[in-house]
């Protein structure tokens, strides 16, 4: 009786103290409504079906949310990958922008994913801030530059990356910070919408339509077109994405399918639904004017430069 009544003792004390610790936690945490606005922006998407925030200027209280990530101390990781000399010239000005615009006031560390050849780039970095070039091997490059640089990825992230920072985000080089990308953009999970398609109808989003595929979606199914040049979200949740994307894209290749990475990225989100989605503010094509509904361009994607231009900086949008 007596070892009866010290278990349920026990068991009672446990559950008090895991009750306890939740609260306490709930009451750290910091809630959607003390930081964002959706009703401040009637003509665009704010919030989705599974309400998750969508970024756009105007929606968010960064005073809100400084205070909240400041008290947590958080670093935050930035990679991108330089294993072309195609890359490798966009670096320098993705590296300079994203120092001056990324996460400012906060601890950040980029790390650069490159080739056994590339020339680390002389940028000064400001405080808090760190560079880490990382080395991807080359034994399968003729194979698909993608499933390489998510691989290397994943693996650092297991190695070391997952013990250094709270949040990463994995970029594409051939963007350049306008503004600033700040605490708003952090999640567990982040997709970013595709500047194009976010203003076109669901029904013509490029999909994958092949059955076979790993990354496939059936017509009439989908909620936002994302695009492949941002992932982000927690260390695991990067990861996460990472190991189903491999999977899909080496299940594709054994079935003689050939589906692109956006694609997989896709099949990943509309499975998988992000915590937050970063609006096309976050990546606007340089190569169209913002229409009316992007207040506030704070990163330009130049994917219709010529290739020998590196792209400059622009602080009129």
């Amino acid at each position: 009786m007596n070892y009866k009544r010290r278990m349920l003792l026990l068991i009672s004390s446990t559950l008090l103290l895991i009750l306890v610790d939740r609260h306490f936690r709930k009451q750290e945490e910091l809630q959607l409504s003390d930081w964002f606005t959706p009703s401040n922006r009637f003509d665009v998407i704010t919030t989705t079906d599974w309400l998750a925030p969508v970024i756009w200027d105007g929606t968010f209280d960064r005073e809100a949310l400084e205070k909240h990530y400041r008290g947590r101390n958080i670093t935050v990781g930035l990679a991108v990958f330089a294993t072309s000399r195609v890359s490798e010239k966009y670096v320098r000005t993705f590296l300079l922008s994203a120092n001056r615009h990324f996460m400012p006031g906060h601890r950040v560390i980029f790390y650069v994913l490159a080739g056994a050849l590339f020339n680390r780039p002389d940028v000064v970095l400001g405080p808090r801030r760190s560079l880490r070039v990382l080395p991807v091997g080359r034994e399968s490059w003729w194979f698909d530059a993608n499933l390489v640089h998510m691989r290397s990825l994943g693996e650092y992230i297991v190695g070391r990356i997952q013990a250094e920072v709270d949040f990463l985000f994995s970029m594409t080089p051939n963007q350049v910070f306008q503004h600033e990308f700040g605490v708003e953009a952090l999640g567990a999970s982040v997709a970013q919408l595709h500047p194009w398609w976010y203003f076109r109808d669901a029904k013509d989003f490029p999909y994958e339509r092949k059955p076979g595929s790993a990354a496939y979606i059936p017509f009439g199914q989908g909620d936002f077109y994302y695009d492949g040049s941002l992932v982000g979200g927690t260390p695991l949740h990067v990861l996460s994405f990472i190991e189903k994307y491999l999977y899909g894209a080496t299940h594709d290749v054994q079935k003689g399918l050939n589906s692109t990475y956006e694609k997989h990225l896709n099949k990943y989100f509309f499975l998988h639904k992000p915590t937050t989605v970063l609006s096309p503010e976050y990546n606007w094509d340089a190569a169209f004017y913002p229409p009316a509904q992007v207040h506030y361009v704070r990163v330009v994607h130049h994917s219709g430069r010529k290739l020998d231009d590196p792209p400059g900086f622009r602080e009129d949008w």
